[in-house]
């Protein structure tokens, strides 16, 4: 269930081309190439010229879907087989460019909070990230027991992958670590955990 008055639970607001950049890096799945079709439409072509978008696995097997961000006119369009790939190339980018470069991310949520996570680790600020929620509602859990992550969580409670506790999903979310915080659903009572919902598919 998602809880109200989360301050830290993740706003988005859509892309928008920013004619001030010098360059810009485009991170993307297949939900979120439609984002950035939409700002395209918004944007010069001076600006597409200075951009780089970066596809992750699930638009790097769709033909489709990288042929219609091409007719965009951007500058390169790189594509990756999986989304840790990506992250590592991203990683690499980021660690040679220069004041100006623009990051912009669209898609689901854990590839929103992989690319920030990245980005901060590079002195980034989250806030400075344009950021556009696109697709699943599919969630990242860190337990806080633990700290492993399970990924791709769409029921509350969930069962850490690692050590198998039953957790409670909070909405408390940290950019720095890109993931929600899971927390020990029976620790007073061992056993007595609620039914399981789907609350983030």
């Amino acid at each position: 269930m998602i809880q109200p008055g989360f301050k830290s639970r993740p706003t988005y607001e859509k892309l928008k081309p920013d004619p001030f950049a010098k360059s810009n890096i485009v991170i993307v799945d297949t939900e979120g190439s439609n984002a950035f079709v939409d700002m395209a439409g918004a944007a010069s072509a001076e600006f597409l010229a200075r951009t780089t978008m970066m596809l992750d696995r699930e638009s790097a097997s769709d033909d489709a879907v990288a042929s219609k961000v091409r007719a965009t006119n951007v500058g390169n369009v790189w594509t990756f087989p999986t989304l840790e790939t990506l992250i590592a190339r991203f990683d690499s980018v980021l660690a040679i460019s220069k004041m100006g470069t623009r990051i912009y991310v669209a898609g689901r949520e854990p590839l929103v909070g992989s690319v920030v996570k990245t980005a901060i680790a590079h002195g980034v600020s989250y806030t400075s990230v344009y950021r556009e929620h696109r697709g699943s509602l599919k969630r990242r859990v860190q337990c806080v027991h633990c700290k492993g992550y399970t990924e791709n969580v769409t029921t509350n409670p969930v069962r850490c992958t690692h050590c198998g506790l039953t957790l409670l999903v909070r909405d408390h979310y940290s950019w720095r670590i890109g993931a929600y915080q899971g927390v020990c659903i029976d620790a007073e009572k061992p056993g007595e955990v609620p039914e399981t919902k789907v609350d983030f598919a």
